[in-house]
């Protein structure tokens, strides 16, 4: 699409050294945060966020599309940079007042993010931080989360 920059991580994910080493610097600026559970946006975040989870010893919360999860479930509606969706996630899947890493492959405008970390709240969730393979700051998207340090492994900034 013209005027989008895509990323592509497939290459990082065919590179086992790559990846492991990618996931260990994150989790590494992420366990100071402190969270008590990761929560991580359908798909590519998943990708990350799960073994991040599991190197963490920590319990992974999935936000799916729309339509996607089968119980109880909050939604929160949001812009993208081409059009606009919708996230949700169980009701039950935060406690009142555990503290939430927000994790994804890439942050672009923060609309996604920005919708997850909605839920996460009103789940009772309190947001710990976020954690991104990829930055693009000339998106500024940074400027859509607040409250919480965000980590970047890697920044484009044009």
């Amino acid at each position: 699409m013209q005027g989008i920059s895509f990323k592509d991580i497939t290459p990082l994910l065919g590179d086992a050294d790559a990846l492991q080493y990618a996931v260990d610097r994150m989790h590494e600026h992420c366990e100071p945060l402190r969270p008590d559970v990761i929560v991580s946006v359908e798909a590519r975040g998943f990708l990350l966020a799960a073994p991040m989870a599991y190197s963490m010893g920590k319990p992974l919360v999935p936000v799916r599309k729309q339509g996607k999860l089968p119980y109880q479930k909050f939604s929160a509606s949001y812009d993208l940079e081409y059009g606009t969706d919708t996230l949700q996630i169980h009701r039950d899947a935060i406690s009142n007042g555990q503290r939430a890493l927000i994790v994804d492959d890439l942050l672009a405008t923060g609309g996604t993010v920005s919708a997850t970390a909605e839920l996460v709240r009103e789940c009772g969730g309190i947001i710990a931080g976020y954690a991104f393979l990829i930055e693009l700051a000339f998106l500024d998207g940074r400027n859509n989360l607040s409250g919480a340090d965000i980590i970047s492994l890697i920044t484009y900034d044009s």
